[in-house]
């Protein structure tokens, strides 16, 4: 690590209150250059307990910039791993205020729960097949902090990979009932198609992010916990979203999810 305690707490204030102020800023690598991982995720860490200090719980964990499509977007070739938190979950079929976020942009996610721990290294996809409880469908509204989403992928990190709002729903299914790499994904805003893709967009198969996500954390000293809620990331690129849009998102045998944007 190259950036002290005191920087990496007034860092994780300055990113978390442009979250809750909905203001953006730039990216914290132009002030901090010398920033490695350690010191992005160790930011990113004071923002979830900054978070849980006030009472909200961290329901899940997430992996960013999984897709091919989306490495394409961002010029990345590395995805990277945050949290979310309950204050974040809305309702399938509900509303997601813009006022309280700067440029939300939607993705597809194919979701699992773990029914058994995950640990890293050497964690792999049949390892993660067997601990996985049920797949679920879900859509992630992004929001980076970072002006016009322009940021280097330590920035990402430490902004908690551009959480802000997640929709679940549809229906969950066992995962020996999907074929995960072929499951088809279609995405609409305002009845129009703006997406489409396959399971395998993420990484060749969405549970090698589950996989990597293990690894990372089993590198740190962590693992992932029986009853886990993991997003694996975007299946499709990253749609722009603003008040009055309404976005459907139809995945192969789980169902559908939906919201309005006001």
């Amino acid at each position: 690590m190259n950036l002290n305690a005191q920087t990496i707490a007034q860092l994780a204030e300055h990113l978390e209150g442009a979250e809750l102020n909905a203001r953006d800023v730039t990216k914290i690598t132009d002030d901090f250059p010398q920033m490695d991982w350690d010191d992005a995720y160790a930011v990113q860490d004071a923002i979830r307990a900054r978070k849980e200090a006030r009472g909200q719980k961290t329901v899940g964990l997430k992996a960013g910039l999984t897709s091919f499509a989306k490495m394409k977007q961002m010029g990345v070739d590395v995805p990277v791993f945050g949290f979310v938190s309950d204050t974040m979950s809305r309702p399938d079929g509900g509303e997601i205020r813009t006022a309280e976020l700067i440029h939300p942009k939607v993705e597809a996610e194919i979701c699992v729960v773990t029914k058994a721990e995950l640990k890293g290294p050497g964690c792999h996809v049949g390892a993660v097949l067997a601990a996985i409880d049920f797949v679920l469908p879900a859509v992630e509204v992004i929001d980076s902090r970072y002006r016009d989403f322009k940021f280097d992928l330590k920035s990402v990190v430490a902004d908690n990979t551009s959480a802000s709002r997640f929709v679940a729903g549809g229906r969950s299914r066992h995962v020996d009932e999907l074929d995960l790499r072929t499951l088809g994904v279609v995405l609409e805003k305002n009845g129009q198609v703006v997406a489409m893709a396959a399971g395998a967009a993420v990484l060749g198969h969405p549970l090698v992010a589950v996989a990597m996500l293990a690894n990372h954390l089993g590198a740190r000293g962590q693992e992932i916990p029986a009853g886990t809620f993991i997003m694996t990331g975007g299946v499709t690129e990253a749609i722009a979203v603003a008040a009055g849009d309404h976005v459907s998102v139809r995945f192969q045998d789980l169902g559908q999810v939906s919201m309005r944007f006001v």
